[in-house]
């Protein structure tokens, strides 16, 4: 099915089919499983069962495909689209050209099939992790194991005897492509599943503990604040998911409109009627990001639109309350990777 939508500010959407996301327009940041993201742009973001999105603007206009799941594991290469390994699964939408005039010419087809395919052949042409396609294979298939037996009295021991008949060691290279160890993917997996159990239902964190592999729920107290810096209990009670309370959308309305002349946390703490202390506390928990994070990437975000509009750098730079061009120069692509000159070729030329 596609549907085209606007989506609303700071709402959960659950994922109960795999799903293709094309961010048509807007400006801000997007929520993926609890994990903050502000380069969306030009990508076209693939998604599974059991994930959540959300939007922390109200401008965002969506293109959005679900998939059947005979489609999705008719081939087994499809798995790198939506088998996360670290953050997003994604494809580069404007390097290539067949996605391209696949949604711009087919935007009401039921023909999904022909986008999968498109999409798998660019992931593997991207070449993320820099391995060969039979590498990836043995990759995604410890991914599997780890996804379906995360919960059990299981341990990347397990997985260490995961040898196949080429002689690859799968422990050995999972760390050596994509930097993480076996078990810190495990690790990654059970704390990923007790959020959302934590967040979205209202089990105790005993039974939470017990369903996602923790046999001390006194143990998986200190693994989580250790982790995230919260309580379990802390951490339900912040994400507010039934109540959904103004603070994220109202925080968002005044970083718009002050982020070009406002840097100073006091500001916004005035605004919100907090101390600076429990403004960034409450950010921290809610988003998922400090309040300088939030302002950076409002930055960044106003700076691409300017760039793409034909602003020169030094009215950018004014406009955005920087003393000299050459502070927003560096600061453009301290955190974009490329000066606002490059970036406006390549969109010029994209």
């Amino acid at each position: 099915m596609v549907q085209k939508f606007n989506p609303e500010i700071d709402k959960v959407y659950f994922i109960n089919k795999y799903t293709l996301f094309h961010i048509m327009s807007g400006s801000g940041t997007i929520q993926v499983d609890f994990k903050n993201y502000t380069d969306w742009q030009d990508k076209a973001i693939y998604l599974e069962k059991g994930q959540y999105i959300k939007f922390f603007s109200d401008d965002f206009v969506v293109r959005k495909i679900e998939f059947p799941n005979k489609t999705i594991f008719e081939k087994k290469e499809v798995r790198v689209l939506f088998k996360h390994l670290i953050s997003l699964g994604y494809i580069n939408f404007n390097e290539c050209e067949e996605c391209k005039r696949y949604l711009s010419n087919t935007v009401f087809s039921e023909n999904t099939a022909e986008i999968i395919d498109i999409s798998s052949k660019q992931w593997y042409w991207q070449n993320p992790f820099q391995a060969s396609k039979q590498e990836y294979q043995i990759i995604f298939d410890v991914k599997e194991i780890i996804d379906k037996e995360y919960y059990g009295n299981f341990n990347n021991n397990d997985l260490s005897a995961l040898m196949l008949e080429n002689g690859y060691n799968a422990q050995a290279l999972v760390k050596d492509k994509i930097g993480l160890s076996v078990k810190a993917l495990l690790s990654n997996k059970r704390l990923m599943e007790s959020k959302k159990k934590i967040a979205f239902t209202d089990k105790s964190i005993q039974e939470v503990s017990f369903e996602t592999g923790y046999r001390d729920p006194a143990y998986f107290n200190r693994v989580f604040k250790n982790t995230t810096g919260q309580t379990p209990s802390e951490f339900r009670n912040d994400f507010d998911y039934e109540n959904r309370d103004t603070f994220t959308k109202n925080l968002i309305e005044l970083l718009k409109n002050h982020h070009a002349e406002q840097r100073n946390l006091e500001f916004y703490a005035d605004k919100m009627n907090l101390s600076v202390k429990a403004l960034s506390k409450k950010t921290k928990a809610k988003m998922n990001a400090s309040l300088g994070q939030l302002i950076r990437n409002e930055l960044i975000s106003t700076s691409k639109k300017l760039l793409v509009q034909e602003a020169s750098v030094k009215d950018i730079a004014y406009k955005l309350g920087f003393e000299e061009a050459n502070h927003f120069s560096n600061f453009f692509k301290n955190y974009t990777g490329s000066t606002p000159t490059d970036y406006k070729f390549k969109k010029y030329n994209s």
